[in-house]
């Protein structure tokens, strides 16, 4: 019966993982807040079901591991470089000022030196597996919110890997504070660079080799002997495991195995991320809570509303519009994942006492749990700012509300512009609008009609007149953005016409359906435009050509769906 106790609770674990998330989905609430339910139900504050032991913590490391390298996967140098102002001046200094912040304050409460900079750094980080999740959701990680909002937690799961290994030296007794933390920088340092250097040099040929065997059993198990070995070499030298995994998957990110790799491990990465937020859970005390649920949350609604106005004010300071900094503010309010991992680090190393450690992990879970109402009620804010703003748009002249038929372009990227000038040439007014602050001020310098505002909402559609528009044009190419859009604009003018872009037939079929008038698939297009000029190249009449294409139009790509279906 010892012998098979590891194997029992796994079971217990993956069953109450099954149950209680699905329950909580059903809900729809994120997972992360069932694995966190589920573990406190089984925990040793629960139902007692499973006790502290080695197995846990195993799983729960192994999950962190996983989600440090499929982040290193993300990254790329390129990535980095078109986004440096703001992940490292935005996501630099909110980490930065958050981190200097609550570290003063805390040690002003009589917490040692050293527990007041690991608590500093560790609430200055927020969810990013919460973030991109609801980012996902809404169809807005490629938005201009999204982007400000990925630049500050890129350089937060950065910032993740010097804190780290600082809570590891701090917990050596390896001497001074500053030497303790120039040690951590260079050996930050010249881990990157061994890494680096030996990964580049052996990484690319040991993919290629292992992709001409066409086993993807072996793909994936290359893969994971990557991971686990990185982890392994930097912890000989008592760096984190989870260092070398993030600087494998940073390595593998500029390769073409990335997206195939990315593919095979996200199974991994989703249960075992789900174990170890279930050992945070296991951690949480509900008798703590309630015997001091005053100070819990009066942390709780402090940290919330200080990070939220400072990090809304930092996107004010680096230029960005004012409704894309109060959700940016309020959607990274919370605590994050690696708050969990860094505190109990220094728990178990005795940088925080046992009971500090409790009362943290339960402010982080809670901020981590009010995450979805945060991002509504940012969302909301958000609203009522853009429909003042956008009441008159532009006072002393006309409203643009009140004009009638024009027509309204939603998106104003290279798509949204052709459209404008093929429109304006002949002779219809258009009003666009975009969520892209420098591209509306650039065009408006450029003669257009434009105006920065979400036209998914039904108060900025009818800031621009669309009961009087003659048309909408969507030229966005966000899918779950186009629906939102096409929803509001049928529930403010439900007998407008809309013309929209689509990825393919299935999609724009799909658009039609939720409202659209027409959908025109782009890459179709594309292939039909493509074909018409090698016809035409390869010597068959330019009107016959032109015919075969419109045929095809006509028939609503009759031809083509036969074909693809």
């Amino acid at each position: 019966m010892h012998q098979t106790a590891p194997f029992v609770e796994v079971l217990i674990f993956l069953l109450a993982a099954v149950g209680v998330v699905t329950a909580i989905q059903r809900l729809r609430t994120s997972p992360i807040i069932g694995y966190l339910i589920a573990g406190a139900l089984i925990g040793p504050y629960g139902l007692a079901l499973i006790h502290d032991s080695d197995s846990t913590h195993i799983l729960a490391e192994l999950g962190v591991i996983f989600l440090l390298f499929t982040i290193g996967l993300e990254f790329s140098f390129a990535k980095l470089r078109s986004m440096a102002l703001q992940v490292f001046g935005l996501g630099g200094l909110q980490v930065l000022i958050t981190a200097v912040a609550i570290a003063g304050v805390v040690a002003a409460l009589g917490v040692s030196r050293e527990g007041a900079i690991i608590i500093g750094g560790g609430l200055a980080l927020s969810s990013t597996a919460f973030v991109l999740q609801l980012l996902g959701e809404r169809g807005e990680r490629s938005t201009p919110y999204g982007q400000t909002a990925l630049a500050v937690l890129l350089f937060q799961d950065l910032a993740i890997v010097p804190l780290l290994m600082l809570v590891t030296l701090l917990g050596g007794d390896h001497g001074a504070f500053w030497s303790v933390l120039g040690m951590a920088i260079l050996e930050a340092a010249v881990a990157l660079t061994c890494m680096a250097f030996v990964g580049r040099l052996l990484l690319r040929p040991l993919y290629k080799l292992i992709a001409g065997t066409d086993n993807s059993e072996l793909f994936v198990a290359t893969t994971l002997l990557v991971i686990l070995g990185a982890g392994w070499v930097l912890s000989l030298f008592d760096i984190s495991m989870v260092l070398g995994a993030f600087l494998a998957g940073i390595l593998l990110s500029e390769t073409e195995y990335r997206h195939q790799i990315e593919s095979d491990i996200h199974p991994f990465k989703g249960i075992l991320l789900g174990l170890f937020f279930m050992t945070v859970g296991m951690s949480i005390d509900p008798a703590f809570i309630v015997n001091n649920s005053l100070e819990i949350l009066a942390a709780v609604f402090a940290l919330l509303i200080f990070k939220m106005f400072l990090t809304g004010g930092l996107t004010l300071l680096f230029k960005q519009p004012v409704a894309l900094a109060i959700r940016t503010g309020f959607i990274l309010s919370q605590g994050g994942e690696f708050g969990f991992v860094l505190f109990l680090a220094a728990g178990a190393l005795g940088l925080l006492t046992d009971q500090m450690v409790q009362f943290l992990l339960t402010v982080v879970a809670l901020t981590m749990v009010s995450t979805p109402f945060a991002a509504m009620a940012g969302q909301r804010l958000a609203e009522l700012f853009e429909k003042k703003l956008h009441r008159d748009l532009e006072p002393g002249t006309q409203s643009v509300a009140d004009q009638s038929g024009h027509i309204i372009i939603a998106g104003f990227g290279r798509v949204g512009q052709v459209v404008a000038l093929l429109l304006r040439t002949a002779d219809f007014k258009c009003v666009a609008l975009d969520l892209d602050a420098n591209r509306v001020s650039n065009c408006r310098t450029s003669g257009f009609d434009i105006y920065y505002g979400d036209a998914s909402l039904a108060a900025i559609l009818r800031a621009v007149g669309i009961e009087r528009a003659r048309a909408l044009i969507v030229s966005i190419d966000q899918p779950a953005s186009l629906e939102r859009i096409i929803s509001a604009a049928r529930e403010v003018a439900p007998e407008i016409r809309i013309f929209t872009r689509a990825r393919d037939l299935v999609h724009g079929s799909k658009l039609v359906a939720k409202g659209a008038t027409e959908a025109v698939p782009e890459s179709l297009e594309a292939s039909i435009q493509l074909g018409s000029i090698a016809l035409t190249s390869l010597g068959v009449d330019p009107d016959e050509a032109q015919k075969i294409v419109q045929e095809i139009r006509d028939d609503d790509y009759a031809p083509i769906r036969q074909e693809i279906e």
